[in-house]
């Protein structure tokens, strides 16, 4: 990514605004540095809220300074919704992040994986629970995915890494800082294993309500979530409702009924959740889906080496100059959804560059 387009996407963090909007506006042809020079009305007009102007200029050259000295290894990147490094599972969901800081192997991102929550506080039973499905599903080639939290979370990082295997933290915190203080050497050791990963801005403090906002990604990005132990108001509860509102598959493990922290997996084994005893079974359940996965990972990757004959027309209509969308509409003969629909799989995939007055050939 280029200095400007980084420092733009770095401002954006610190705003709120929809992806899905965002992705609405760069279809129809814009680009992210034109974003940052349009009036408020012209704002207004291309559907943003009252209002965005000011809060884009408030984001100063000094924060944005600041943030950029955190990218201090080719480890650390942000990942914008637009880019081929975004979890593809990720983007299907309604209210997918703009954006993704993360630290580690980004490839990961777009991995198999499956999620595993529960208490903070889990039984002996529960530890060992954790510990046992994360090994098994890790061994099969799954990336293990979690909120790096206390209790379950930890112990599932922990049982992957010990293994030997990748897995992946979403965290309610900026990436420059570790939540819960204990789990800094485990931070570390994920970020040089694996990946973790924030939409929150760098600086980003605790709070609360960021947590149940970021378990949406924990399950957004995963095949199927486990819930290990769960009481019947646990945040676990919230990420495996959000599993099923996303049409991803739920597991849960049953336990006695005198233990208050089964009875929130029983409730969702109550509402669709599968009922499971070892990890071969959720690994059963999940082929189909993983084989789906690797299907759409290998066409993204065909798309990105072999255009499609009216791409490589669009293309042809674009110079090594700057070559206005209005001229492309006009070369080509195509209506201008569909150009601009065009000329963003093509900047996304490196054929041109959104430049200042329509696009220009790189390659």
């Amino acid at each position: 990514m280029e200095q400007a387009e980084l420092r733009h996407w770095l401002a954006l963090s610190r705003i709120n605004i929809g992806a899905n909007k965002l992705l609405a506006y760069l279809e129809a042809g814009h680009s992210i540095d034109r974003l940052f020079e349009l009036s408020e009305q012209a704002l207004q007009e291309q559907g943003f809220r009252a209002g965005l102007a000011k809060k884009l200029a408030s984001v100063t050259d000094d924060i944005i300074d600041q943030d950029l000295e955190w990218f201090d290894s080719d480890h650390k990147n942000l990942i914008p919704i637009t880019s081929r490094d975004y979890p593809a599972l990720l983007r299907e969901i309604p209210d997918p992040p703009k954006l993704l800081f993360v630290h580690g192997d980004k490839s990961l991102l777009n991995r198999h994986q499956i999620a595993i929550v529960g208490s903070r506080n889990p039984t002996a039973q529960g530890k060992d629970n954790t510990r046992e499905f994360a090994k098994i599903l890790a061994g099969a080639g799954a990336v293990v995915t979690s909120g790096m939290a206390l209790g379950v979370d930890g112990f599932a990082h922990q049982a992957a890494l010990d293994v030997g295997q990748p897995t992946i933290a979403v965290v309610g915190t900026g990436l420059d800082r570790v939540y819960p203080a204990r789990h800094k050497e485990m931070a570390v050791q994920i970020s040089e294993q694996g990946a973790l990963v924030s939409e929150f801005a760098l600086g980003t403090p605790v709070n609360a309500s960021n947590f149940p906002v970021r378990n949406r990604i924990i399950c957004g990005m995963s095949l199927g979530t486990l819930v290990v132990e769960a009481a019947i108001r646990s945040g676990s509860l919230i990420t495996a409702r959000l599993a099923m509102e996303q049409g991803r598959e739920v597991f849960a493990i049953p336990g006695s009924i005198h233990n208050t922290l089964a009875r929130g997996c029983h409730s969702i084994i109550k509402q669709g959740a599968k009922l499971v005893e070892t990890g071969e079974e959720i690994i059963e359940e999940l082929g189909a889906l993983a084989a789906w996965q690797t299907e759409h990972n290998e066409q993204a990757e065909a798309q990105d080496l072999v255009l499609e004959k009216e791409y490589q027309e669009v293309l042809d209509y674009v110079d090594d100059s700057t070559t206005s969308v209005d001229t492309i509409i006009k070369r080509s003969g195509l209506e201008i959804e569909v150009v601009s629909h065009m000329l963003l799989l093509l900047e996304l995939n490196n054929y041109i560059a959104s430049v200042p007055g329509g696009y220009q050939r790189v390659r």
